[in-house]
């Protein structure tokens, strides 16, 4: 199989997302749906504010009782009760009087303003604050000032929140608002993990000769908890057929909507997990011109969609991120895919192979826009290129030589502190 003959990254991405569909909505805990897709429109069954209420600490009066008042001539009104948040107030504020009330109260009857403590004679720092006879007010208000009135945010019966849309924590607080304790959102997808490799050791066990700790089992596992998606964890399967089969069985039976393993995919005679593929699913494809991630296998195993990845673990890492992390957000219900990308000026020459590639670098923010320069060697197996890394320049196919100073996409794993 030539090189020619592998898909594009985009061919396979297009595929990966293909096969893949939004999973069903469930009813959960209000809290418990922080960061997910809403599967339902959201109606108000209430307005909000549900009363008129006061927006300031202060008094509730007639404004025409304020008429023509000033510092230099203040108005004097008879002060007829006190009214706190949460309380009513069974009073009518008639013409000269009015009722001290704290920010969030409901506006008594016959009041149609509230003029700020601050404004009136009282001592309102005074910790005792005691309910005085009269109050002298320096200055005058109209109708409705200080007033937040009923449904000025939201009314009863009008459209809020629309099917995905994604809830936020200013949704839950409009949510809860609203007296919604539970709410529909697309259930979470569960992806099954499974790292393959006579050489792999767990990460407790001290090393032997020959030997490496499983890292990428817990790098996808983080990577896949990001995405607000369920981990499940198969450990290690051995160079085996059966052994792999076992594992898989495992993730069958916890009913995963995904399974991700790394290594076994490439055409050594102990990649596995391409002829179990082969002989109890299907591929749909095994190659991709993508650097780092040229061993990529998107096929099904007992109907359940499956994306191998990569044993080297930048590689794994990478090929999750440009694939798995589409795949996972299209499960759960989101219509961004990807990450944000921004485009920016390299700082130096970046040499490639030909096939889109994914450099790690820095980007930074200044006068001049978003540089970016690289963290260094690129290896596959060097992971703290990734760890220096808040961002991956994008190479594209056919373009074998970047020169200083061009410019290229980034796609954005953290935002430069700089632009906040």
């Amino acid at each position: 199989m030539s090189e020619a003959e592998y898909l594009t990254v985009q061919e396979a991405l297009t595929a990966v997302l293909a096969g893949v569909s939004v999973l069903p909505a469930e009813q959960v805990p209000l809290l418990a749906a922080l960061g997910r897709v809403l599967a339902q429109d959201v109606v108000a069954k209430d307005s909000l504010p549900p009363f008129s209420n006061s927006s300031m600490d202060g008094y509730a009066l007639r404004a025409a009782d304020l008429s023509g008042a000033s510092a230099e001539k203040p108005a004097t009104l008879q002060v007829v009760g006190d009214v706190a948040a949460g309380a009513v107030l069974d009073v009518t504020v008639e013409p000269g009087t009015a009722v001290r009330i704290m920010t969030g109260a409901p506006v008594p009857a016959g009041a149609d303003a509230v003029v700020p403590v601050e404004d009136t004679n009282e001592s309102w720092r005074d910790r005792e604050r005691p309910l005085p006879e009269q109050i002298q007010v320096n200055r005058s208000v109209q109708a409705g000032d200080y007033i937040r009135h009923p449904g000025e945010d939201i009314e009863a019966g009008q459209a809020i929140l629309a099917q995905g849309h994604i809830l936020r924590p200013q949704e839950v607080g409009v949510l809860a608002s609203l007296g919604i304790g539970q709410i529909a959102v697309v259930r979470r997808p569960k992806v099954a993990i499974l790292a393959t490799g006579d050489e792999l050791l767990e990460i407790d066990q001290p090393l032997q000769p020959g030997k490496i700790r499983n890292s990428n089992g817990y790098t996808q596992a983080a990577q896949i908890m990001a995405l607000g998606a369920e981990p499940v964890q198969l450990g290690i399967a051995r160079d085996t057929e059966t052994a792999v089969r076992e594992k898989l069985q495992a993730g069958l039976d916890a009913g995963v909507d995904l399974f991700i393993s790394s290594a076994g995919v490439s055409v050594g005679a102990y990649d596995v997990v391409k002829a179990v593929l082969e002989e109890e699913g299907n591929i749909g494809f095994w190659r991709v011109r993508m650097r780092p991630g040229k061993p990529l296998a998107y096929g099904t195993y007992h109907g359940v969609p499956y994306l191998g990845l990569p044993g080297n673990p930048v590689s794994a890492m990478v090929s999750f991120e440009r694939f798995a992390r589409a795949a996972i957000r299209k499960m759960a219900g989101h219509t961004q895919l990807d990450r944000p990308t921004i485009t920016v000026t390299v700082q130096e020459d970046i040499d490639s192979d030909g096939r889109e590639s994914y450099i790690r670098a820095v980007v930074t923010h200044d006068e001049n826009g978003y540089q970016a320069t690289t963290t260094g060697a690129q290896g596959s197996h060097m992971m703290t290129s990734l760890v220096k890394a808040n961002a991956l320049l994008i190479v594209p196919e056919g373009v074998k030589y970047v020169a200083t100073g061009s410019q290229l996409t980034a796609w954005m794993f953290d935002w430069p502190e700089t632009i906040f």
